[in-house]
């Protein structure tokens, strides 16, 4: 099915993005995406963004329109991938977007993290969330140790996906219908209000 996602705020603010919806690629929902950089707040303009498990992109587009210096999208599917480059072209946004095409999980084990702090956003295909949940696990706490302090790492599932996610009381979790987000910053505790977004002022 044909669908059309709408970026939300910021300089690109009304934007479409075209994409195919299939059960292997559900976007994030609109309302998601509202929460989420509503709660990221300043967590966002002025330091790169990373949207692994690229999907449609949409996620990483958002934060291009919302001031993040750079985004690295990594995408495993060929197709996917080259939707993304398209709309970075057709935004012109090419020389702030990076599309790397590959598996996240082995794109971890190499990557070098900048020394400044980022904000990564995964969501990976719902099915390793049934077939991969340990190697995810371990995906996830190897960005925990290699960010910098002030990072903020943030994870989208679908509802009970994550009941075992290890310190699970370290993260904020925020529960939208079938949708959960869970928030970790390194070295900080997040704010308890959605209005007061994610802190990265070292307060």
């Amino acid at each position: 099915m044909r669908v059309e996602l709408r970026i939300v705020a910021g300089s690109l603010k009304g934007r479409k993005l075209r994409c195919t919806v299939t059960p292997k690629l559900r976007p994030t929902p609109q309302m998601v995406r509202e929460a989420l950089f509503s709660i990221l707040g300043d967590a966002v303009p002025g330091r790169p963004f990373l949207d692994l498990f690229g999907g449609t992109g949409v996620v990483g587009l958002e934060a291009l329109s919302r001031g993040a210096t750079a985004v690295t999208f990594v995408e495993r599917d060929f197709r996917l991938a080259q939707a993304i480059e398209d709309h970075l072209k057709e935004f012109h946004l090419i020389d702030r977007g990076k599309v790397l095409r590959g598996e996240v999980y082995r794109w971890a084990r190499a990557w070098q993290p900048p020394a400044e702090p980022v904000t990564l956003f995964l969501s990976p295909p719902f099915i390793d969330y049934e077939r991969r949940l340990d190697e995810f696990f371990d995906l996830v706490g190897l960005l925990r140790q290699k960010i910098a302090d002030r990072s903020v790492l943030v994870l989208q599932s679908e509802k009970n996906a994550l009941q075992t996610l290890p310190d699970r009381q370290d993260w904020d979790e925020r529960h939208y219908g079938r949708n959960e987000l869970f928030f970790w910053v390194k070295g900080e505790e997040i704010a308890s209000d959605e209005e007061e977004g994610v802190r990265d002022d070292g307060t």
